[in-house]
């Protein structure tokens, strides 16, 4: 008796293992999610975007640097606080043991090749393209493996610096087919100088940015409270949430910030020169200002700015100076930049996907067809052979052309049917 029940158990074990067999076999095209694959056409489309935007650094005058994919965590994180910490993958290097990162973010790694490796005097205009791998989507990307893309400027504090970087920010937009583009603006030196001339300390000043940048009023207020601020600096603090609006914010803030210290007017004249230059350069472009628009403000130190687009609530990029980020690689020069996703641009550009056109050429061995096709691949264009017994036809491969033979001749001609060619 027993060893019949041991028999049908064992039968039944095998059972369930064939039953279940198939269902992880169908699984495994399944990605993990917020990380997909680009097909064909897409995966061209960025590629020739990718192409283009060099190209665009390049005539403004900003080199490409490639930073590694991996490094020790130690100098990854600095300069970007917990934020950046808790996007990174965390490894473990097989050669020595210790912890290494995959990069979240470029621009530290820039930062550290201005400021240790080049070590110049003169401004430095630095760029790169490359993928990044976060541990949850967030600003915005909707994927956990954006490509980032982006220009800084190193070695020159004054706000010409960052009316170029929004300058060619915007272009940068404007190449990947973006429309209707309008710039927010801000200054992080305004609540980081009230901050400061409040005497608030650092665990104070990081609970009311938290507050400021959701503008949640009741939890300001809760905060200012249990500071035992008074109600001038109570005044001045809730203010910033509700001055954004159009230019006539900036008369409204030299109003209601009268009161504050040097550092405050100091960022808001920053931010009325650079709101000015802007304007001069981008003439067509929107600006909005807000005054409570903090992104980066662990490590900003003056200018933000964002770019959106109607329908799409996340920004689509966004940068600002940071000058002390270089510090903690031996140099902190004045720094500005930007960065975005080329994914995401490409998800809300008006510019429709390139379609590849190609000519088909029959596999022969005539040295005079293979002289023509690689003339036709030298001059761009793409060139499919044929293959002797290939299934499909010209037109699944892309071919709108083929070479034939004309009186001795290679000639390239136009398809007119789906089946020209067999």
């Amino acid at each position: 008796m027993l060893a019949t029940v041991d028999v049908e158990m064992r039968i039944s074990c095998i059972t369930v293992q064939q039953n279940h067999k198939p269902m992880i076999d169908n699984n495994r095209w399944l990605l993990p999610e917020g990380i997909e694959e680009l097909l064909p056409p897409q995966a061209e489309h960025l590629e020739r975007l990718r192409r283009q935007l060099l190209g665009l650094f390049h005539s403004w005058g900003y080199e490409l640097v490639i930073t590694p994919l991996v490094e020790y965590v130690g100098s990854l994180l600095i300069g970007r606080g917990d934020d950046l910490d808790l996007q990174t993958y965390k490894l473990t290097d097989q050669l020595n043991g210790r912890l290494m990162g995959v990069r979240a973010d470029i621009t530290p790694q820039v930062a550290r090749i201005d400021a240790h490796h080049l070590k110049r005097e003169v401004p430095t205009r630095l760029c790169y393209v490359g993928a990044v791998l976060h541990t949850r989507p967030e600003g915005f990307s909707a994927t956990r493996e954006p490509i980032q893309v982006g220009a800084e400027l190193y070695g020159y504090p004054g706000i010409e610096g960052d009316v170029e970087v929004l300058h060619l920010m915007v272009e940068t937009l404007i190449t990947t087919g973006v429309e209707n583009i309008h710039i927010d603006l801000g200054h992080v030196g305004i609540l980081r100088g009230l901050a400061t001339e409040a005497g608030l300390n650092g665990e104070q000043e990081a609970a009311l940015f938290e507050a400021v940048q959701r503008k949640a009023k009741p939890d300001m207020m809760v905060l200012l409270a249990e500071s035992g601020l008074g109600d001038k600096w109570c005044s001045l603090f809730m203010a910033l949430v509700d001055l954004y609006g159009d230019e006539t914010v900036l008369t409204e803030a030299q109003s209601v910030l009268r009161d504050a210290g040097s550092q405050v007017q100091g960022a808001l004249e920053e931010l009325r020169k650079v709101a000015a230059e802007a304007r001069r350069r981008l003439p067509l472009t929107p600006l909005h200002y807000d005054l409570a628009e903090l992104r980066g403000y662990q490590y900003k130190t003056g200018i933000v700015f964002a770019a959106f687009v109607p329908g799409h609530g996340q920004e689509l990029a966004r940068g600002g100076r940071y000058d002390e980020v270089g510090r903690v690689y031996g140099r902190a020069r004045p720094a500005t930049g930007f960065s975005t996703d080329l994914k995401t641009l490409i998800r809300v550009s008006a510019e429709e996907p390139y379609e590849t056109h190609a000519i088909l050429a029959p596999y022969q061995t005539d040295s005079a067809l293979q002289a023509k096709i690689e003339q036709l691949r030298k001059a761009g264009e793409r060139v499919i052979s044929y293959l002797p017994g290939q299934r499909g036809d010209e037109r699944e491969q892309g071919c709108d052309r083929k070479i034939v033979l004309r009186e001795g001749e290679w000639e390239v001609v136009r398809l007119e049917a789906p089946n020209d060619m067999r």
